[in-house]
């Protein structure tokens, strides 16, 4: 792939559709409310995904004694939802590169809703575990489809930015549970059941935003469906908007695809690389965010934290800041750039507190409020990157193979966390993470490309 020729390649063929100079190609549109609409519907289903994934830690600790919940329990269903994305992820991402993204973008955060609801009336971990898991699949679905419409409706220059928007959503998701989790906790012994059903009022919200979401008109041309694609250009974005010859050429053969045929190329030698790159670097992510994430109340008390709930919140508050701090750079340095020094510098940071056995407590705290900022900020990439990584007709798939592969390291590693915190105490699950850390780091300088100016069609 040659990056450098990309943008002229794009304008020429915008050229190519009219004589009009005031032509633009699809990928260089002006900002308009539109494409700020369709974002917003984006980060709506990523802040509820955040918030069903943050309250649960909270939660569980409160309804321990009425569950009998032991470690085993404990990591079981605090890696459930993690789970069902494994699998909701690998159905969504076949099934909207092969039958479009608007089904699921307008109609998968109502199905959320109802499954948030239904958790106010469990009576015993199996029925948890089960809602969870079915979270967790409609979780895997939205992680698919939002992230592939928002990227295919974006600007390029922009594009870091408006993805971005979805990372900031998701964490202030993640925060706010633990916010309403630590303003909730001491209002009885039942306030874990509002704790989890709060996660369908966001989720209710957000479906009303997106049921008149239109179809991605990169996937239409693709499909060999220009008109439509045209026809939803010239009405949301602009009547002198113009699509890509380059993808359009390839639409017919796209068109009768099936499943199996995009899985297949995925795995070629063309691609295979940039899928491991995917996978790997996303879960490399994860793993730590949501291990920390989820057991820092238990983290902290095995560190001597006297108030480990308030030490989680701060945690929490600072994945929120790193995200935001992350939006505001990632469209002004190379995506290889930003991948590195996240996982380095977050690696070396907790490091410090893994290696630093006679830390006072005034100091533990900061280091993981600091760790938080960096790893948080990266994490934007996991909304970007791997979608620049392939073209329309792979993007779907490839970004849940990425998204399930994340979940299984994430869930297994969630599921193992107490039981390590428990059996070896917490320095020992912050050891895991570093390692974790310091391996995506490395894969990426051996084999991350950067995408920063790529066409999503190249």
């Amino acid at each position: 792939m040659n990056m450098s020729t990309q943008a002229p390649a794009a304008s020429g063929t915008a050229a190519a559709h009219s004589s009009t100079p005031s032509t633009v190609a699809f990928e260089n549109a002006p900002l308009t409310p539109f494409h700020l609409r369709v974002t917003f519907a984006g980060t709506g289903g990523q802040f509820s995904d955040g918030f069903v994934l943050g309250i649960i830690g909270i939660a569980l600790a409160i309804a321990t004694p009425q569950l009998h919940l032991n470690a085993v329990w404990l990591g079981i269903l605090g890696a459930a939802s993690l789970a069902g994305l494994f699998a909701g992820s690998l159905f969504a991402g076949s099934f909207v590169d092969r039958f479009g993204r608007r089904a699921l973008f307008n109609y998968d955060m109502a199905l959320f809703a109802l499954i948030s609801v239904a958790q106010f009336w469990v009576t015993s971990p199996t029925q948890l575990l089960v809602l969870r898991l079915l979270l967790g699949i409609t979780l895997g679905f939205d992680y698919v489809v939002s992230k592939a419409l928002v990227v295919e409706y974006s600007p390029i220059r922009l594009r870091g930015r408006l993805l971005s928007w979805l990372a900031i959503a998701w964490a202030l998701g993640y925060a706010c549970a633990y916010v309403v989790g630590y303003l909730l906790k001491d209002r009885g012994p039942d306030i874990w059941r509002v704790m989890l059903l709060s996660s369908a009022i966001p989720a209710a919200i957000v479906f009303l935003f997106r049921v008149r979401t239109p179809e991605s008109p990169l996937w239409l041309q693709r499909k060999g469906r220009t008109a439509e694609a045209l026809a939803i250009i010239r009405e949301n974005i602009g009547a002198n908007i113009v699509l890509n010859r380059a993808a359009e050429s390839t639409s017919g053969a796209q068109a009768s695809s099936d499943a199996g045929t995009t899985v297949s190329r995925l795995f070629s030698a063309q691609w295979r690389t940039r899928l491991f790159i995917a996978c790997f670097f996303y879960m490399c992510l994860v793993i730590p965010y949501f291990s920390l994430g989820t057991f820092s109340p238990m983290v902290f008390a095995s560190l001597h934290i006297q108030d480990k709930f308030l030490a989680g919140l701060i945690y929490n508050v600072f994945l929120l800041f790193g995200t935001v701090a992350g939006a505001l750079v990632v469209d002004r340095i190379s995506r290889r750039a930003f991948l590195l020094w996240g996982f380095f510098l977050s690696a070396i940071v907790l490091a410090c507190l893994s290696f630093g056995s006679h830390l006072p407590g005034s100091a533990v705290v900061p280091l993981f409020a600091i760790f938080a900022l960096v790893l948080s900020g990266t994490n934007n990439l996991c909304f970007l990157y791997p979608q620049e990584l392939f073209t329309t007709e792979l993007r779907a798939t490839a970004l849940g193979f990425a998204v399930a592969a994340s979940r299984v390291g994430s869930a297994v590693t969630t599921f193992l966390f107490p039981s390590i915190v428990a059996t070896y105490g917490g320095q020992a699950a912050v050891y895991l993470c570093v390692g974790v850390l310091a391996a995506g780091g490395v894969a990426c300088a051996i084999w991350a490309p950067e995408t920063r100016h790529a066409s999503l069609e190249s």
